[in-house]
């Protein structure tokens, strides 16, 4: 049988092949990165509502892999599942979003886990550039790579995040990401002493975010790592590692993201000196030379598309979104379980066309309200006086 070609082995396209291999349908897995270390595959993830749809997709020993990637196993055996929205002016709590269960996982180490198992199905450095299909007659897919190489399958699965060249090829009049106007984001990841973190861990062992009320700068703070995931612990060099985000709309030429590591870190605590101490603090720490990342903020609301029964896309690919819910990844995880189903159809004799286009019509409706949700939850996230229990930065996450 004619295999199905996944184009990118992040977290999403390998739990789709990890599911395809226990239904026991062909896959290859298309890569462009060199090798699996050749690129950080960011910081973290929040694992929430998706978690009922991985533990059905992915065999039950690789969720245990993944379950030990915890940023901190010791809160993982009982933590309370909140997320708090912080005054950061005062520190005080603003809100705090309907608990559920959730895990906070290494992006790095997931993807690790996802892995096990497919060894020699993943083909590093291949970058595509282009697909050969027809909507009629045949029932073979062809994609091209930069190196001149080629692979045919029975379909492709665009899984390659928001600069998707499957997204290109299926929508070639509208497959540019739309960019949210006048939101800037940088971020670092950064080790911290343990007196340094613990006013943090104190409102939150995990993660928080806040927003200050004058001058609508957001941040999001999460752990990383702890010394015992790090190998630290009780060392002259114990550490921590956490991620700390700022974002805040660009009103003047002076809101701009500096163009170096030294004046985008300079920008940042800039920005934080308003802050309550504890947040001013963490964020002044951050050492000269440190990294900083700028994160363009986009978005795609997965618009129509003819499969002609042979391609289609999941995750990013399908349907970019800001991180201002942490919804992304899940519903990247439902997409790999329901799309699994429909590709198992298809390899049981039933048309590809229609079998795809009920994984599509599903998704598209699930996620166009998910992106325009996580949207409109960036924008309140930086104005406090439009932050209530019906903002979407605020509601529970859930399917509902």
């Amino acid at each position: 049988m004619d295999p199905v070609l996944i184009i990118g082995a992040g977290l999403v396209g390998l739990a789709l092949a990890q599911a395809l291999k226990k239904k026991n349908i062909p896959f290859e897995i298309y890569e462009r990165d060199a090798s699996p270390t050749a690129r950080p595959q960011g910081w973290a993830i929040t694992l929430h509502w998706g978690l009922d749809p991985l533990r059905k997709t992915i065999p039950p020993e690789i969720l245990s892999l993944i379950e030990a990637e915890q940023v901190d196993p010791d809160v993982a055996k009982d933590d309370n599942g909140n997320f708090l929205f912080l005054d950061l002016a005062t520190g005080e709590t603003k809100f705090k979003v309907p608990p559920s269960q959730r895990w906070r996982v290494n992006r790095d180490g997931m993807r690790r886990a996802l892995l096990v198992g497919l060894e020699g199905r993943v083909h590093w450095g291949k970058q595509l550039v282009g697909v050969e299909w027809s909507c009629y007659g045949g029932s073979a897919v062809t994609a091209r790579f930069e190196d001149g190489t080629r692979a045919t399958g029975r379909m492709v699965v665009g899984a390659e995040g928001s600069r998707s060249e499957v997204r290109r090829a299926l929508c070639p009049a509208g497959y540019r990401n739309e960019p949210l106007a006048g939101m800037r984001f940088v971020g670092v990841a950064v080790d911290m002493t343990a007196e340094a973190i613990a006013p943090l861990r104190a409102l939150d062992p995990l993660l928080f975010q806040g927003c200050h009320p004058v001058t609508g700068t957001f941040m999001w703070f999460s752990v990383l790592e702890t010394p015992v995931r790090n190998g630290t612990l009780g060392t002259a060099g114990e550490k921590f590692r956490a991620q700390i985000c700022l974002s805040w709309r660009a009103k003047t030429a002076a809101d701009e993201v500096e163009g170096t590591d030294e004046g985008r870190l300079a920008g940042m605590k800039r920005r934080a000196k308003a802050f309550a101490p504890c947040f001013c603090d963490a964020v002044q720490g951050i050492p000269e030379g440190t990294a900083v990342t700028e994160v363009k903020l986009v978005d795609w609301e997965c618009l129509e598309w003819d499969n002609g029964g042979k391609m289609t896309l999941v995750g990013d690919a399908a349907h970019a979104m800001t991180m201002y819910r942490g919804e992304a990844g899940n519903h990247g995880l439902l997409d790999a379980y329901w799309l699994a189903k429909a590709i198992d159809k298809v390899y049981q004799g039933e048309d590809a066309k229609s079998a795809l286009d009920e994984y599509e019509g599903e998704m598209r409706e699930r996620t166009r309200r998910a992106v325009k949700l996580s949207r409109q939850a960036c924008y309140d996230a930086h104005e406090w006086d439009q932050l209530g229990e019906h903002s979407p930065v605020l509601q529970k996450r859930s399917l509902d």
